[in-house]
């Protein structure tokens, strides 16, 4: 997925930049192609004697770069394992991502403009894949099932209510354009808070790059709601 650099979320604050796990694994792993900068010889002569490639770690402002082995670049990666703010993330997100797939299944048959009918599609081609993602993220990183008291899915940001639900449900045409619209676009806005909360205390880089796509994505639908509204 993209990876966003820097958006601003429903309540108008900066989501948290791209934390440098990404970045500082990537750099860790540039492989050594032609001349080592170091010209020293240890990791990358016995790399290149097994056949591997040997890799150059960057170093800190003023300091050289260091040749590692595959085996020690492996080591000196940045830990990303998903802690509790990741799995309530996915978890929550996918719940999130239903309803809107719910939402949007209305619009064909009820929907009088074709912006709407449209935008609906486009909800419905976008969050599919991102929950098929996330339960793959979940079969990967399995956790223990959280407490019933603690899993209100009616509790996370943005979700419509039952009574708003069935209203969207007895709607037809230019009405129904009007409460979709209103009841999407604050959808939307909490799934932007949802991410940023993840963003700033998650630590997987996997659930960041989720969560920067979905403030990416809706960040845009949300513009173009308010202009069709």
């Amino acid at each position: 997925m993209d990876m966003a650099k820097a958006h601003r979320g429903a309540n108008g604050s900066a989501a948290r930049p791209l934390r440098l796990a990404a970045a500082g694994a990537a750099a860790l792993l540039l492989l050594l192609t032609g001349c080592r900068e170091d010209g020293g010889g240890g990791a990358a002569q016995d790399a290149a004697k097994d056949g591997r490639p040997a890799v150059i770690a960057p170093g800190r402002p003023g300091e050289k770069a260091r040749t590692l082995s595959p085996d020690q670049a492996l080591r000196e990666q940045p830990d990303d394992s998903p802690n509790a703010a990741d799995h309530a993330y996915v978890r929550g997100m996918i719940e999130h991502h239903r309803q809107a797939l719910a939402m949007s299944a209305l619009a064909p048959d009820r929907a009088s403009a074709e912006g709407v009918r449209r935008l609906a599609g486009r909800i419905t081609a976008a969050q599919k894949p991102e929950i098929d993602a996330m339960e793959g993220w979940q079969t990967r990183y399995p956790a223990p099932a959280p407490k019933a008291a603690g899993h209100d899915h009616g509790a996370m940001p943005g979700m419509a209510t039952e009574q708003q639900l069935r209203e969207l449900e007895q709607a037809r045409g230019a009405g129904f354009d009007r409460l979709f619209l209103r009841l999407m676009t604050a959808h939307h806005e909490g799934a932007l808070k949802m991410a940023g909360e993840a963003l700033a205390d998650g630590n997987n880089v996997l659930v960041e790059e989720m969560a920067n796509e979905v403030v990416a994505t809706q960040s845009a639908e949300i513009h173009r709601m308010r202009a069709m509204g």
